[in-house]
């Protein structure tokens, strides 16, 4: 079954290399979709896979990598524009808003 989240991730999550290790563990993951920061100091992410996968980076999302300290993980079904955006280039960084 394949999942496609939404993803709004708060707390200490720029500057620690959070984007960088979201792309390393999707990768890893098989996942295809994007991240990005925001001006407002937190992460977005849209995260499209098989749903255990997309379950475990969801997991590693709430841990992030050393220095991260999250605070929320936001959730929610993708749109269809968003899936459509997220597919068929791997995952990959996006500019900052």
């Amino acid at each position: 079954m394949i999942a496609a989240l939404h993803l709004m991730i708060q707390g200490r999550v720029q500057g620690v290399g959070f984007r960088y290790g979201m792309c390393k563990q999707a990768t890893m993951l098989g996942l295809e979709g994007w991240v990005r920061n925001c001006g407002d100091g937190s992460v977005e992410a849209v995260v499209v896979g098989p749903a255990e996968h997309v379950d475990m980076l969801l997991a590693w999302c709430w841990r992030g990598p050393p220095g991260a300290r999250v605070a929320v993980v936001m959730r929610r079904a993708a749109s269809v524009t968003e899936e459509d955006d997220a597919l068929g280039g791997g995952f990959v960084q996006r500019p900052s808003l």
